[in-house]
């Protein structure tokens, strides 16, 4: 089963395919028809305004019923169940009062009931904010003001970290709790706790009827209009809020079902965060597109996931690089290849990694992609080519190949010429990528559709770059493109940094830092570990006076998430300054966390003694050769 149908098919896109289907270049059969059904699958989105994905859900529940949709050891929603639920939440959001536009957040971890609560608020024109659960008192805070949230939705076993959050609000939002016992609701009404108004969602939902929606309760929504925010920490600072249209929801899931060839037949495996736009957004939109089902877990388990995967026969296993390693690393079980994958599909996977995952797991066919969030730019590797993140063919590089630009990493900026243009960059050569601003009507993921805040948006274009008021916009990646074609990830530009599959702004880990009483100074950064996939976050620190480490330990705990909490602490004497006034990194980076290369006191947070302990050359040993896990 297709979403779109043939009858949106444009000329352009016919005669796209058929250079698809002809070309020459094209290295297989099977990658011609995987753009051919990416470009078949997406032709009709400009042409059908008012089609969007709660709307496809409709339709899919009439046709498919009782097929499964969404499965979980929490709870399943086939077809039929799945449009039910979305409508008694679309009547929510119109019972509250919900304007076309207005946001509700929503704080919730895994589970099908996510897709259902996004799904039916956006049917009826609100828009949904996907909060990051990791994420606690003021960084919480700034997301959910970010997004202006009028409305909470949270999930009981988040309720105490929301109330971190809520005494940093001017403003507290009206909160619903979801998934709450009677019995947890009365102590909860009954305890202390910070301002807000609380209801309870699930009696509120249970009292709501499931019809199909009249023609009075349903509005006008167009997929220009937004549907999500999806936070991203961009190159710089705290989170972003940015808009997603209900086109680009669309977009990301018929694309992504056209470049994995998804069938009916199909389950796919995730346990990546649904406030993620690739675990919340395409790997959804594209099963539901194709009439095939998700399997979503709530957090990832390497000892649990063959069986899952197994067990629920999935087809298809959804990863990111960090995923694989670890999948890699652990012993031999015998189930391991007991599956019935067709192919593996995500983003990140180290050259060193790719192939022995591969073989060892028989994974018959990986498929590689990068894809911004705030939109713009998404790259594919269908052809499985280890460690390349996509290709474009020649004939559709206008529209969809970034360029690539000479990038001063002193400046922190793209280089320019005589002439005051950008340099393109030449083979093998890495640079910032960078999309050209379009408003194409026929390609709504080449879109840049920016973040909630206006001057954050204005940071990410860049104009005059080749030519005069001609707009661009920048990734903040580094990339290379070899001879043939391939993209490749090199590094992140600026002050964030990737570790365990998230973006980590170090101003936000250094705000904290300062916040604890004897840290003048902190600086930032991310360093390579032998064996890990991204950078592993380090501060140096200056200081007054001796520090707590045990007491610092747990400021950082109660303060970060796991993934964003500095890894390596190196106390120096003082700070040194660019001419700028920014703190110089450059060294330290190169420095490391190499107890030989610097005389200054270095701290590693060991992860089973839960603490600070001095990192002797020893230690150090035992890091690179991985005796310790991180």
């Amino acid at each position: 089963m297709r979403a779109a149908p043939r009858s949106g098919f444009t000329n352009e896109h016919a005669a796209q395919a058929s250079a698809v289907l002809a070309c020459a270049a094209c290295s297989s059969k099977s990658v011609s028809r995987a753009w051919l059904r990416a470009l078949e699958l997406t032709a009709s989105i400009p042409r059908q305004r008012e089609r969007v994905l709660p709307a496809v859900i409709d339709e899919l529940a009439h046709r498919l019923g009782d097929k499964p949709a969404l499965l979980s050891d929490r709870e399943c929603f086939t077809y039929l169940e799945l449009a039910s639920r979305t409508r008694r939440y679309a009547r929510w959001a119109l019972a509250q009062g919900v304007a076309k536009g207005e946001v509700v957040g929503l704080l919730m971890p895994n589970r099908p009931e996510y897709l259902a609560i996004w799904l039916g608020i956006t049917r009826v024109g609100g828009a949904v904010a996907l909060l990051n659960t990791n994420l606690a008192g003021q960084s919480l805070a700034h997301c959910i003001q970010a997004a202006s949230a009028k409305h909470l939705l949270v999930a009981a076993e988040l309720a105490d970290t929301l109330d971190t959050a809520l005494p940093h609000l001017a403003a507290p939002p009206q909160v619903w709790i979801h998934g709450a016992r009677r019995e947890w609701w009365d102590r909860r009404l009954a305890g202390p706790g910070p301002a807000g108004r609380r209801s309870h969602l699930d009696e509120k939902i249970a009292s709501l009827s499931d019809a199909p929606l009249e023609a009075g309760e349903l509005r006008e929504v167009a997929i220009d209009d937004r549907a999500l925010c999806i936070y991203t920490s961009g190159s710089t600072g705290l989170p972003k809020a940015a808009n997603v249209s209900h086109a680009r929801v669309m977009q990301w899931g018929l694309w992504f079902a056209g470049m994995m060839d998804a069938q009916p037949s199909d389950r796919l495996y995730s346990c990546l965060p649904m406030y993620h736009s690739v675990g919340g957004v395409l790997a959804p939109g594209a099963m539901l597109a194709a009439g095939g089902a998700l399997v979503v877990r709530e957090k990832f388990s390497a000892s649990q996931l063959w069986s899952d995967i197994i067990r629920w026969e999935c087809t298809v296993f959804q990863y990111i690089g960090e995923l694989c390693r670890y999948l890699l690393h652990r012993p031999y079980a015998e189930n391991e290849t007991a599956h019935r994958l067709r192919l593996a599909c995500g983003n990140g996977l180290a050259a060193g990694v790719w192939e022995a995952f591969q073989q060892r797991f028989r994974i018959p066919h990986i498929l590689e992609f990068y894809a911004a969030t705030e939109g713009g730019l998404s790259l594919f590797n269908v052809q499985g080519k280890p460690g390349a993140i996509g290709h474009v063919p020649g004939y559709l590089a206008h529209r969809f190949a970034p360029a690539l630009v000479a990038f001063d990493f002193d400046k922190g900026e793209p280089i320019r010429n005589e002439n005051g243009f950008c340099i393109r960059c030449g083979v093998n050569e890495p640079g910032e990528a960078i999309i050209q601003v379009r408003n194409d009507a026929a390609s709504a993921g080449s879109r840049f559709e920016g973040y909630t805040n206006a001057a954050e948006t204005e940071k990410r274009i860049l104009r005059h770059v080749f030519a005069a008021g001609d707009a661009w916009v920048r990734t903040g990646d580094v990339m290379r493109q070899d001879e043939k074609g391939f993209f490749y990830f090199v590094d992140r530009i600026g002050d964030t940094f990737r570790w365990k599959g998230e973006n980590v702004a170090t101003s936000e880990v250094a705000q904290v830092l300062c916040a604890f009483e004897g840290i003048l100074h902190a600086s930032v950064y991310g360093v390579a570990i032998p064996g890990s996939e991204g950078r592993a976050g380090m501060a140096a620190l200056v200081c007054e006076g001796a520090l707590d480490l045990a007491a610092l330990q747990r400021h950082v705990a109660e303060r970060l998430p796991a993934y964003a909490r500095p890894l390596f602490l190196r106390l120096c004497p003082q700070a040194e300054l660019t001419g700028t006034f920014k703190y110089a990194k450059g060294d330290l980076v190169r420095q490391g966390f190499d107890p030989s290369r610097c005389a200054d006191p270095q701290y590693f947070l060991h992860p089973q003694l839960r603490a600070y302990v001095l990192l002797d050359a020893t230690l150090y040993d035992s890091i690179l050769a991985g005796a310790i896990r991180l």
